[in-house]
């Protein structure tokens, strides 16, 4: 545990994308600056108009691990390979076009992912968390990149625990999206499936392989081994080389999917912030906290 702040982006976060370009445009900043105000209530309205029934929802606060689930997913039910562009338009997030999104559901339903508080039009939904110490690293750094953000750690976790717009995209605190989903109407029915980021890292072929039966699409368990190999760290750092995007122009999207980074780059304060304002979410999801573990050593001790 570090005493004071270091940097959370380093050298191995570097991408290879064209340098002269600038990491966001200005139509994202200004998009980015009215996901913080009112409209984003009719910009979200108008996001969710054309949901259809049969579609299910892969959700989960960004940086939680969902570009990884949705590559694996991709290859999984299409059996193409997956890449940032094809993904993002076949699969797509919920503030893009769904026009394009395949049909590779029961009843013509699709696979959309979303960032989103839960909403009413989600009726079927696959849930991903992740430790709330690795995604403000993760999203700080993430962020940085992007040019959307240009002060300190300690300010970026006090946006990502208290301000009702997150200053960064327009999220608001982790905890409160993590309470609208475990208490919403399809919490404990067959309807939401939950799951845990460090979960899937720790046994892939099990996770993906309860997300596909969760999804009511029979496949090969060979098959969903195949997609995880092909969609490592290093093998998906290889595909944003190849097909780089905007954060890579200074950095990565494809970081490390660390789980318990937070250990060796937050301070004590921070982690002791961070578990004050989002701990009762954190026992909800089975995340420790840093007095647990030490506890947990000194007994293996």
């Amino acid at each position: 545990m570090h005493k004071q702040q270091n940097s959370v982006i380093d050298k191995t976060d570097v991408g290879t994308g064209d340098k002269k370009k600038k990491p966001s445009s200005i139509y994202r900043k200004i998009r980015r600056k009215f996901a913080k105000t009112r409209l984003r209530v009719p910009l979200n309205w108008l996001r969710h108009r054309g949901l259809e029934p049969a579609d299910v929802f892969f959700a989960g606060y960004p940086k939680s691990g969902t570009t990884w689930s949705r590559f694996v997913l991709f290859e999984v039910l299409t059996g193409k390979p997956a890449g940032f562009r094809q993904t993002n338009t076949l699969m797509p997030i919920i503030i893009h076009s769904q026009s394009k999104a395949l049909r590779l559901l029961p009843g013509g339903g699709r696979l959309i992912s979303t960032h989103e508080d839960y909403q009413k039009e989600y009726r079927k939904a696959i849930y991903i968390t992740r430790d709330p110490r690795d995604v403000v690293l993760s999203e700080y750094a993430f962020y940085t990149v992007l040019d959307y953000y240009h002060g300190t750690l300690d300010r970026f976790i006090d946006s990502f625990l208290f301000t009702k717009n997150c200053s960064v995209y327009g999220y608001g605190p982790w905890q409160r999206h993590v309470f609208t989903w475990l208490d919403s109407p399809i919490t404990g029915t067959e309807n939401l499936m939950v799951l845990r980021f460090e979960d899937l890292r720790k046994d892939p072929a099990s996770g993906f392989a309860q997300m596909v039966k969760f999804l009511g699409v029979e496949v090969d368990m060979d098959k969903i081994i195949r997609a995880i190999e092909n969609n490592t760290v290093q093998k998906m750092r290889e595909k944003e080389d190849k097909e780089p995007v905007r954060a890579s122009i200074r950095g990565r999207v494809v970081r490390h999917g660390a789980v318990r980074g937070w250990l060796s780059q937050l301070t004590p304060e921070q982690v002791h912030r961070i578990e004050k304002h989002a701990g009762e979410a954190m026992a909800r999801m089975g995340y420790p906290l840093l007095s647990e573990l030490d506890q947990e050593v000194a007994n293996v001790g």
